[in-house]
Parts: structure tokens; C-alpha cells; sequence
């Protein structure tokens, strides 16, 4: 059976939820493979809306085995309170519905104290994190220090864990002025929180490794988008984590080939949070329309989005790097309205024209979009469900858009309800 990757094509936001969501119907696993809690997913399900951070987008399916893998950064505190609001939401949660590898890093407090002060001391450069302290987390996985959900089941070796991770942050919090950890707390508070995480801790790779062998599909969710991946997105200014596609193995503990399908999830116009280069960005009234109309605020922290027209080149660019075989385009509806529309095909830069955006952030920074135009359309297309219902020049975006950006648009997404969806490729078909 096919197994699907879903993975965000822009800088996040781009309404993997709601795919995930709808794709997940079809799966019998839901799998999120990296990031942390500073990603946002709203789902709105028969106008419910659900708004999912830690947990899988696949929670709110019924029957469905939700799987949160070692890619992923786990604050165990957040977890709990996320399950105990959307239980509240009508859903059931339980060992049988959500499973979290034993091998997952934990968020601890002092993570997020660090990154907080870190960002305040870096003053004008600041990178635009959420301070929730992902960042340090992964910092700690890379230098052998974490602590993981299978530490929490032994007193002795969580000690150990704990002392081994102060040895390096106590000294780091001296120079920032800040106190040392309180140690006794922290263990307190971690054997605490241990039995309610360690009940939904298993290995993760065994399961899903017999599950595939089983013939289930495997539906594996990246949070964030591809162009803020550690590697290949506009780095600094990136997540701390690998979000393209290659990492869907990895962050769960299959192998490549238990991959079938790339799907990349891309709005219709583009939008980014924080700082960083956007070669599209408006600073104008189309800008203030698209977020307006978009209700362009992160789910995370609430912040405003920046706003500005699809960059085809950049999309292009994700797709490669991603290996996707086919995209959802989402928020068609938004640019209902709109009497011209414009489509990013390339850059100058210096006097040159460019197909990519250059890694150098220095001239990331002195890219000039070059714009391709096209008409917009006065009709509504929000909740249309087949290509019928969209009018001719939303057609034209739409197959313009696959043009240029070199791959076919497998789903097309009208609306944030679950159903208005239009499907020309099935990613589960076999």
C-alpha cells in the first residue's frame, strides 16, 4: 500500500492541517516526524476548529493509530495540557490512538528560558524564534546531552541525564545573567510528568516497520515549510530542524523506501512569519488584502503574517529539494476579487536573471522578483469541490502554476472546511 509524505512547499503555514486531515481518512497511520510545539495546525471539522501543535494532525480521526516520532522535540508539559483541551473538544485520546517513540528529545523549561534570552540579547539580529525553546532542544540532541521520553522510566539514569545537561546550560545561563537551574525542581517536575507520558512511550520504528510490512498507509507530517529547513531554507533565519521529505524517514525510524509519494502543500500567494528574506513580500494594499482576507496569523503565537505573491521560483525550488511528486494548492478562495494577479518567475540579481534563490544571505537580500501577470477573476471559488465549480481564469492560475513551478497540482484546497476539496490524483492510490 502506498505510504504518503506531507510536507509544507513555502515557509509554513501553508494549511497542512487541514490536508493531513483530509488525507488521513485514507490512512491507518499518522506519523509527525520532526519539529516541535512551535509549529500550528488548525482544523476545522464541521465547523469545529481544532488547533494542534504537538500532537499529530491525526488525533481527530477516529480508529486512527496517531504516532509522534524521535525527529520531533517534545515538550511533556505542553503535550499533556494540548490533550487535556482537544479531549475536551469531544476527542479521544488514549495508548491505542497516540503512540511517542521512546527515542524522543524532551523540551525542558530551561530550554525555553534560553532561547527567550538569547533573542534579547541578540538584539537587531534576532532570528525570529517562537522562545519555546526548540532550538536549544535539538542543540541538546546534536551534543549527546537530552534527555529522552525512555530516561523518564529510570530514577538513576535521569539523574544522570539531568546532571550531564546542567553541566552545560548552568554555564551558559552565566552569561547571560541568568540563575542556575533548579535541579532538585526540575527532577521533581520530570518524574511527575513521567507516568502520564511514559504510558503513551513505545518503540516506534518496530511498530511502524510491522505496520508497513502489514500493508497499512503510513501518512508521515512535517510541520513548518521546506524553506525553513536548517539545510536548505534562508538560513539563519530557519527552523532547527531537516523539513523536507528525506527527513520523514529518519524522524520515525523507516527507511527510504518506505516513501511513495511527495506531496507539498502550497498556498496560492505566499506568506512568511518572522524574520528573513521574502523577495515577494507587499508592503501595500494588495499585501494588507491577501492577510486580511487570508486571516494571515500564526496559530502558534498569533503574530501577524507577512504577505505577498506566489513565488513560483521558490516553490520550484522546494519541490526539487523535496522530491515531490505532486502539490496541494490551498487558499484559492483568498484571491477571489483580485482584477490582476502576479506570478514570481525568477530574479535579478546584479544586472542577471536567476531561476533559484542564491544561498548567500547577502544576496538573497539584493534579489529583485520578475513578475509574470495574469488576469484574476470576480466569482467566488471558496468551497468549490470540482473544476467545474472555478471559474476560467482561476483554471488558468491554477494550470500556470504547475507550469511553472514544473509539477502537477494533485489537490486543490477552496476553503478551510474538511470537504471543499478538489482531488485529481489520489497520493494513496497504488
Amino acid at each position: 500500500m502506498a505510504n504518503v509524505v506531507v510536507v509544507g512547499a513555502q515557509w509554513g503555514d501553508e494549511g497542512k492541517g487541514k490536508i493531513v486531515d483530509w488525507l488521513s481518512e485514507r490512512a491507518d497511520v499518522i506519523a509527525r516526524f520532526q519539529g516541535g510545539h512551535n509549529a500550528g495546525h488548525t482544523l476545522v471539522v464541521d465547523g469545529k476548529v481544532y488547533k494542534l501543535h504537538a500532537l499529530p494532525s491525526g488525533v481527530v480521526r477516529g480508529g486512527k493509530l496517531s504516532v509522534i516520532g524521535n525527529g520531533v522535540v517534545l515538550d511533556p508539559w505542553h503535550l499533556v495540557k494540548e490533550i487535556e483541551t482537544i479531549r475536551a473538544q469531544g476527542v479521544t485520546i488514549s495508548p491505542e490512538t497516540l503512540m511517542i517513540a521512546e527515542n524522543t528529545p524532551l523540551i525542558l523549561p530551561f530550554h525555553g528560558e534560553l532561547d527567550r534570552a538569547r533573542e534579547d540579547a541578540i538584539g537587531v539580529a534576532k532570528i525570529g524564534t517562537t522562545g519555546r525553546g526548540i532550538g536549544p532542544a535539538y542543540e541538546d540532541k546534536v551534543g549527546r546531552r537530552s534527555i529522552r521520553v525512555a530516561d523518564l522510566a529510570d530514577e538513576k539514569t535521569l539523574e544522570l541525564r539531568v546532571d550531564r545537561a546542567l553541566a552545560h546550560h548552568d554555564a551558559l545561563r552565566r552569561g547571560l545573567g541568568l540563575e542556575p537551574v533548579d535541579r532538585v525542581g526540575l527532577i521533581k517536575q520530570l518524574k511527575e510528568i513521567a507516568p502520564v507520558i511514559l504510558e503513551y512511550a513505545a518503540p516506534v520504528w518496530k511498530v511502524l516497520n510491522e505496520k508497513r510490512k502489514a500493508g497499512k498507509r503510513i501518512l508521515f507530517e512535517g510541520a513548518q515549510g521546506a524553506l525553513l529547513d536548517i539545510d536548505f531554507g534562508t538560513y539563519p533565519f530557519v527552523t532547527s530542524s531537516n523539513v523536507i521529505a528525506g527527513q520523514a524517514a529518519t524522524g520515525v525510524g523507516v527507511g527510504p523506501g518506505a516513501i511513495d509519494f511527495v506531496l507539498g502543500i502550497v498556498k496560492a500567494y505566499t506568506t512568511r512569519v518572522g524574520e528573513g528574506p521574502f523577495p515577494t513580500e507587499l508592503d501595500d494594499d494588495d499585501g494588507q488584502r491577501l492577510g486580511e482576507r487570508g486571516h494571515e496569523f500564526g496559530t502558534t503565537t498569533g503574530r501577524k503574517r507577512r504577505c505577498g505573491w506566489f513565488d513560483a521560483c521558490l516553490v520550484r525550488q522546494t519541490c526539487a529539494t523535496s522530491g515531490v511528486n505532486g502539490i496541494s494548492l490551498t487558499k484559492l478562495d483568498v484571491l477571489d476579487g483580485f482584477e490582476t494577479l502576479k506570478i514570481c518567475t525568477g530574479y535579478e540579481l546584479d544586472g542577471k536573471m536567476l531561476d533559484y534563490l542564491p544561498t548567500a544571505a547577502d544576496q538573497q537580500a539584493r534579489c529583485t522578483p520578475v513578475y509574470e501577470e495574469m488576469p484574476g477573476w470576480s466569482d467566488s471559488t471558496e468551497g468549490a469541490r470540482s473544476w467545474n465549480d472555478l471559474p476560467a481564469n482561476a483554471v488558468k492560475y491554477v494550470r500556470r502554476v504547475e507550469e511553472l513551478i514544473g509539477c502537477p497540482v494533485a489537490m486543490l484546497s477552496t476553503s478551510p472546511e474538511r470537504e471543499d476539496t478538489i482531488l485529481v490524483t489520489d497520493p494513496f492510490a497504488d
